[in-house]
């Protein structure tokens, strides 16, 4: 795992010093999401011969600025970034890009083409498609239902609750009753499901964005004694496998997202190498409904085989 040392100052390796440093520019690493991203990107990085500098935005656009101003400064040959804003990005990454040191994108799209040389994001409407059915499924196409939103700046929010909703709108005995953002916390999960429920105990289930919300929703239910009510995640966390293996929370949507920070290092060493990573800009990497039959091949966002 990654040390609280390592959030800061970054790692290096033998192997890496001839091959110069990839910048890894993450979220906050208590979503463990975002911990798989930065670990699948440092092994791999590590393994290429790169020496990884680990950095962490806290979601805070200014510090990621003045972090890609350090990769900048400390001659990284590129960065891996899961952004802090679609828009709020762009200008950093042009900084980047005229310095001579080219960004690969996961996770987070920017709202603009042509800056970074990849983007390798979830195909997140298409996974919300499939979280939305098995959601549908769980509660027999009728009830009065939640939905719990991801913060409201990052375009996967909006994305994921499109796609819940190009399928939940179809049902009409499908009621939403309540709808609220819990930013991407499992806290605030906890505190928003409960005044939800307060509000309307009749909820029979609750979609949400992603799987810490989900775990925070199932923890106020529990504390409710309503363990009746069907909650749907997003991610694929392993917490929220474990959940479904003892028949907690009913499904989720895996992200692949340590598959998508292998690419994006690969293709960062493909474009150093040759100019090219012979793939488009923006690639969609498809997502897996985890359900009982299959959650025990999951992995630190990885299905097994």
């Amino acid at each position: 795992m990654l040390g609280a040392a390592t959030l800061v100052a970054g790692c290096s390796s033998r192997a890496g010093v001839g091959r110069g440093i990839i910048a890894i520019i993450m979220p906050p690493y208590d979503n463990p999401f975002f911990r798989a991203q930065a670990e699948a990107s440092r092994d791999r990085a590590k393994a290429l011969g790169y020496e990884p500098l680990m950095l962490v935005h806290d979601d805070d656009a200014s510090k990621q600025s003045e972090m890609i101003d350090t990769a900048i400064a400390r001659g990284a040959k590129a960065i891996i970034l899961d952004n802090a804003g679609a828009a709020a990005t762009v200008a950093a990454v042009r900084r980047a890009k005229a310095a001579g040191v080219p960004s690969f994108l996961i996770d987070r799209e920017l709202n603009v083409r042509g800056v970074a040389i990849s983007q390798i994001v979830s195909n997140n409407y298409q996974g919300a498609q499939i979280g939305a059915e098995a959601f549908v499924a769980a509660m027999a196409e009728k009830g009065p239902y939640a939905e719990l939103v991801g913060r409201e700046a990052d375009t996967n929010a909006t994305i994921r609750s499109e796609g819940f909703h190009a399928i939940l709108d179809q049902y009409p005995d499908l009621k939403s009753v309540a709808r609220q953002s819990a930013n991407w916390s499992q806290t605030e999960a906890y505190a928003k499901m409960e005044s939800m429920l307060q509000a309307n105990p009749q909820i029979k289930g609750v979609i949400c964005g992603n799987d810490t919300m989900a775990m925070g929703a199932w923890a106020a239910l529990k504390a409710a004694g309503r363990t009746d009510v069907i909650v749907v995640g997003f991610d694929g966390s392993d917490d929220v496998k474990q959940s479904i293996l003892s028949g907690g929370i009913r499904a989720t949507v895996l992200q692949p997202c340590s598959r998508q920070a292998r690419m994006a290092v690969d293709q960062a060493d493909a474009y150093l190498r040759t100019g090219s990573t012979g793939q488009p800009e923006k690639q969609l990497v498809d997502c897996v409904l985890i359900v009982p039959s299959n959650a025990a091949k999951l992995s630190n966002f990885d299905m097994r085989a």
